[in-house]
């Protein structure tokens, strides 16, 4: 398929082919979850712990005897049903990541370009450069082209004049090429590619 390439001012600068491998693939929302439940599991941090029966400063002693007191039978302070005592099944620190097949990431990486296709919420420019790195200009370029939540790809090497001048805008995120991945692309209104963003990502998912 063929998209047309628009410029930073909003002119059209040619067309560009698609391929339909790639942005033609019919979403499907249970393989996008899975990816983005994926990334999230993978970038959580994992340190919250209570404290175990271990953990818990106190005397090893048993608090009384086991028999003829007419009390519950208790082997230490450190119990859970104790004041300050430990807690039982609580969390502990561990890596909350898991595993997905590579197939299964390239082909969501697929999807969720396509869903921006299919969607019209798809742009591509020739190029992601400016001459400043002064944010008021570059929002202006981004009024015209109606930009107000979007992500946007540019190849392996950022320019970095629009990188430093994007930064300041609500709601725009700026990457590289091998940067891109599922949950930023959905969780921006639109997607923005130039086109060595796009030649780039064909060449890595075909």
């Amino acid at each position: 398929m063929k998209i047309t390439v628009k410029t930073l001012d909003n002119k059209e600068a040619g067309t560009v082919d698609l391929l339909d491998g790639i942005f033609g693939v019919a979403p499907r929302r249970d393989i996008l979850a899975r990816m983005v439940n994926w990334q999230l599991a993978k970038r959580r941090s994992g340190n919250h712990k209570t404290k175990q029966i271990g953990d818990v400063s106190g005397t090893g002693k048993k608090p009384y005897a086991q028999k003829g007191t007419g009390r519950a039978r208790q082997g230490s302070l450190r119990s859970p049903q104790f004041r300050t005592g430990a807690v039982i099944f609580g969390p502990v620190v561990r890596s909350h990541a898991h595993d997905l097949p590579k197939k299964v990431r390239k082909l969501a990486l697929c999807m969720a370009l396509a869903s921006k296709q299919l969607d019209g919420k798809l742009i591509v420019l020739d190029s992601a450069k400016v001459d400043t790195h002064k944010t008021k200009i570059l929002a202006e370029k981004f009024k015209g082209l109606n930009l107000a939540s979007a992500l946007i790809i540019d190849g392996a090497n950022l320019d970095n004049n629009f990188a430093i001048a994007a930064r300041n805008i609500p709601n725009i995120d700026v990457l590289p090429e091998q940067g891109a991945n599922v949950y930023d692309i959905l969780r921006r209104d639109t997607l923005v590619l130039t086109k060595n963003a796009v030649e780039q990502l064909q060449e890595r998912l075909k």
